[in-house]
């Protein structure tokens, strides 16, 4: 019987400072050179070399101010700041790479739906098929405050807003053209039938719409959806809409159960257990045996800031915590951020001090630091034992951590049958779920198809 194969993205975000804070100082690391479109074909073409499924590029859309009440730690440490475009990145890394996937986070609350569908849709057309999207609603209410609102939108009317904003987005992509409305006869002066162009009428609750998608269809239609929630409001919308999810994870027990809790709901939404892909955020610190992996670790350290990634948490959760002791108790809760981000602090009762040791390579995701056997282990007992599909996989410091993986890590698991010697053909989504190009008949964007 084969053995499940891992997933695996590279987490990314078009800025210096994404994950593990401050390791931007380290003398081998060139993530200061963001701006600069070789520092991202090179990478592009890396990730292919390890068969990578996809780059996963995170976005924000305001600034951390929450720690201290300032930028003056997130200017200094570069927390996610400066941060360029993540979408404008891709059509130069597909031209450098043939299989390799793309998922963009944009946020649905500041995109206006008609134009964002047309970006999506050429993005698909770009990149053959190779398109994703990170589907995010804010948690920033310094986001809000730059375009031009007072505050942003409470926590569950957030997801409101996606469920139709989705609503619209299918529309446009699945159904506006049919798949015989362009033609392409020279002969007959016909690019398209008019006929096969359907005029959308959107009236939801939070956005409405007359007129047609402006884009023939792309290879994908839909982009792969991607989205990153685990509050009961987010779970209920990666249900409905999500193909491949992203989850924080610490503690086995309680992910496994989230997992499964995360397949139930898409079977009561009318889709498989597997129709969800579960991704965990991790790093990895690998060497050719355990103690040259712990002395990489222990000089990659050095060079961290765990205060950068208590500031990057402060905001994320909406607590400031340079208002508190190293052992005094936090009050959490009442925040609009990321709720289930806040409910696991309270509830592990996470004090300053603890938070301090917990980001000490400037990160909250779990780092796995070992010899490629004992990395591969850990990746293997996540999945088998808790159920995940894969993992986005961090940077520390910048190529190495992405060249160590895939030279020492990624020949163990395929020695294993772990993980996949060679890409499949198809696109992105043809690649992750063997089922085709198209959303499958069951997922909700398929409804929104001409009948």
């Amino acid at each position: 019987m084969s053995k499940k194969q891992i997933l695996l993205n590279a987490f990314n975000m078009n800025c210096v400072g994404h994950i593990n804070h401050g390791l931007w100082t380290h003398p081998r690391d060139n993530s200061v050179d963001y701006n600069t479109l070789s520092y991202w074909t090179e990478l592009a073409r890396t990730l292919e070399r390890g068969l990578f499924d996809g780059l996963f590029i995170a976005d924000i859309i305001g600034v951390y101010d929450v720690y201290q009440q300032s930028i003056d730690l997130t200017a200094r440490e570069a927390i996610q700041l400066p941060v360029n475009d993540p979408l404008l990145l891709v059509p130069a890394m597909a031209a450098v790479t043939q299989h390799l996937g793309f998922g963009v986070t944009a946020n649905l609350s500041y995109e206006p739906p008609y134009l964002f569908a047309r970006r999506m849709s050429t993005l698909d057309h770009l990149t053959g098929g190779r398109a994703g999207w990170n589907i995010v609603t804010g948690y920033l209410d310094s986001g809000a405050r730059a375009m031009g609102l007072l505050t942003q939108d409470e926590h569950d009317q957030r997801y409101d807003r996606a469920d139709d904003y989705l609503e619209l987005l299918y529309k446009l992509w699945e159904g506006s053209w049919e798949d015989e409305a362009v033609r392409r006869d020279k002969a007959a002066r016909v690019f398209a039938d008019a006929s096969r162009i359907h005029r959308i009428n959107h009236q939801g609750p939070f956005y409405q719409l007359d007129g047609y998608h402006l884009s023939e269809p792309s290879r994908q239609r839909t982009p792969v959806l991607f989205q990153a929630g685990s509050s009961e409001r987010g779970q209920l919308f990666a249900a409905r809409h999500a193909e491949g999810i992203f989850i924080a994870a610490q503690d086995k027990d309680k992910t496994r159960q989230l997992v499964q809790d995360i397949r139930r709901q898409a079977v009561a939404a009318g889709r498989r257990a597997e129709d969800v892909k579960i991704f965990i955020g991790i790093a990895a610190v690998v060497g050719q045996t355990q103690a040259e992996a712990q002395e990489k670790f222990d000089d990659y350290w050095q060079y961290a800031s765990p205060e950068a990634g208590l500031a990057h948490f402060a905001s994320s959760i909406g607590v400031d915590f340079s208002r508190y002791g190293l052992d005094d108790p936090i009050e959490y809760g009442g925040s609009n951020a990321i709720q289930s981000a806040a409910k696991t602090a309270a509830a592990n009762q996470l004090t300053r001090r603890k938070l301090l040791e917990r980001f000490r390579l400037g990160s909250r995701y779990p780092t796995l630091v070992g010899d490629a056997a004992s990395v591969a282990d850990e990746l293997e007992s996540w999945v088998n034992e808790v159920g995940v599909d894969g993992f986005n996989l961090s940077r520390t410091v910048t190529p190495e951590s992405y060249e160590d993986f895939i030279d020492l890590v990624i020949p163990e698991l395929q020695n294993r049958g772990s993980y996949k010697t060679a890409y499949a053909e198809g696109s992105l989504r043809h690649k992750l779920f063997a089922e085709g190009d198209r959303l499958p008949q069951r997922h909700a964007g398929a409804g929104y198809r001409p009948r």
